[in-house]
């Protein structure tokens, strides 16, 4: 209620003015109360009359001049606001400077009244009433100084949103925290001990009047500079507080945290650059999550951390290799978005097979997937893992129905790392492993179980994992100088493809031979 209050007044021209001018009365009201305690108004005698008569004339003047300049100043820095439109790069500026400008404007009102009142005191009262009574008019032309900035300060926090957006440089150094302070104790405790100094060095006045004047400017000072050090503490602390939480927030990792910025000093500053933060982690996440659909999470950890450089070392990590039995006739027979669909349903199953036993999908070669265990992140047991997820792959698509596939699986040292360019990267694995696994996989569509994998990968596992497996035979992979000895589920005959695929020859049609491993 208080904000929109306050919007209002900032939007009309009539709300704006009558503000400032609370303020120049309230500094006048200052001058009246001090003059009246210092003794200064009683020892003017016939003379008083006549000024009050001259300033108050001047007082008239001075509130309707006043009006219509900050009516004028309002509609040019504020009439966006009046219709409602959104404020350019340069309304913002002009709002940042809009409390240093009313200020400036209120004391250039108050100045031809000082020397209006040295010309008087001069004339009617000369002598010590005179630099008293200056001296006071010019405590309450700071008073009123003071007050403007502060309040036009206040007043304008509704709109200190709206331009967030179009100023996004330091603020307006008038509107620091440093600046808020000063001001406020010179409102608060400055100007009372001003006074103070003039009424016990007033010798024109008995001592009782002076020490009453000084309880009573002292007991005022108590008051306000209470009341301006809570509200100035609340306007810090409050921030703060908002601050605080928000940092918690997202240091646990919630990334929807928007603070509300209200101010143009360091404090609002510091409002903007947690908001810049949280949107730059937002994105940061999005880019992980974009970029972790695409190479893999853990992938997407590594180059983020290690950044764009060209990396990468050998290892020993087991490769997983899926490809779809028959896919240029399935290509052939079904249109394209359902033969799509179904891959994507067989990828599907892929990935989550292969994450939920800590591997990466590297890379998906149309109908085919290669799928690693043991990089980017080690495994205490890839050759474990890799075989679980080779048998949860093949019950999971056999669950499914829709296509036949082969699950090779090998193992060995590779290099895994980045390769291409500096402008373009991409996380591979390269080496024997990946093309035995690519090779039994050809071999692993003629089989019931279809999943084959080699020696060292049955060698590699825990003893639990050994006991599922049997020996296959002594294959002569197409490209590869050595036999390889291959192993498949000892569960396979359950397996469910149905045993007109296997084949009983000793030779495949992929150039593949096969010899009984107990034989070798």
């Amino acid at each position: 209620m208080l904000s929109r209050l306050r919007l209002w007044a900032a939007a009309s021209p009539v709300g704006f003015s009558a503000l400032t001018t609370a303020c120049g009365l309230g500094g006048f009201s200052v001058v009246l109360t001090q003059l009246w305690l210092t003794g200064v108004l009683s020892r003017l005698g016939d003379a008083t009359a006549q000024i009050v008569s001259i300033t108050l004339c001047y007082l008239v003047i001075a509130t309707v001049a006043g009006t219509a300049v900050t009516m004028w100043v309002q509609r040019r820095n504020l009439g966006w606001l009046t219709r409602t439109e959104l404020p350019t790069a340069a309304d913002g500026q002009r709002i940042l400077r809009l409390p240093w400008v009313m200020a400036a404007l209120s004391g250039a009102i108050w100045i031809p009244g000082i020397v209006l009142e040295a010309v008087l005191l001069a004339t009617l009262a000369p002598g010590r009433d005179m630099i008293a009574g200056v001296a006071l008019v010019t405590l309450g032309a700071l008073a009123s100084t003071g007050f403007t900035y502060l309040v036009i300060d206040r007043l304008l926090r509704p709109t200190i949103p709206m331009i967030a957006d179009v100023v996004r440089s330091a603020a307006h150094p008038t509107s620091t925290v440093l600046v808020r302070v000063t001001v406020t104790w010179l409102l608060a405790s400055g100007l009372p001990l001003g006074s103070m100094i003039l009424v016990l060095s007033d010798a024109s006045s008995i001592p009782n009047e002076r020490i009453r004047a000084a309880i009573y400017i002292a007991i005022a000072s108590l008051f306000t500079g209470a009341f301006a050090t809570v509200a100035l503490s609340r306007s810090v602390a409050s921030p703060l507080r908002v601050l605080r939480r928000a940092v918690r927030r997202i240091t646990a990792g919630d990334l929807d945290v928007v603070v509300p910025v209200d101010s143009t000093s360091e404090i609002g500053l510091l409002e903007t650059s947690v908001n810049d933060m949280t949107e730059r982690l937002r994105e940061r996440e999005r880019l992980r999550d974009l970029f972790g659909r695409h190479v893999g999470a853990g992938v997407a950890d590594r180059a983020l951390n290690a950044g764009a450089d060209l990396t990468g070392d050998l290892r020993e990590a087991t490769a997983l290799f899926v490809d779809v039995v028959g896919s240029t006739e399935l290509a052939h027979r079904l249109a394209p978005r359902e033969f799509v669909d179904k891959l994507n349903r067989l990828l599907t199953i892929v990935v989550d097979a292969t994450e939920a036993n800590g591997g990466l999908v590297n890379k998906f070669e149309g109908d085919a997937a290669l799928c690693i265990f043991g990089a980017p992140i080690e495994l205490d047991d890839d050759a474990g893992s890799a075989l679980r997820a080779a048998r949860r792959i093949r019950d999971s698509v056999l669950a499914l129905g829709e296509l036949d596939i082969g699950v090779g699986v090998a193992r060995g040292t590779v290099f895994a790392g980045d390769i291409g360019s500096d402008t373009r990267l991409e996380y591979t694995v390269i080496g024997d492993p990946v093309n035995e696994a690519a090779r039994l996989t050809d071999a692993a569509k003629t089989v019931r179980q279809r999943i084959l994998v080699s020696q060292k990968v049955i060698d590699a596992a825990d003893a639990d994992e050994r006991d599922l497996w049997t020996p296959h035979g002594v294959l002569r992979l197409r490209g590869r100088e050595h036999d390889t000895k291959s192993w498949t589920d000892n569960r396979g005959s359950s397996s469910g493809y149905g045993a007109k695929s296997e084949r009983s020859s000793s030779t495949v049609e992929t150039g593949l031979s096969q010899t009984n491993p107990r034989q070798t």
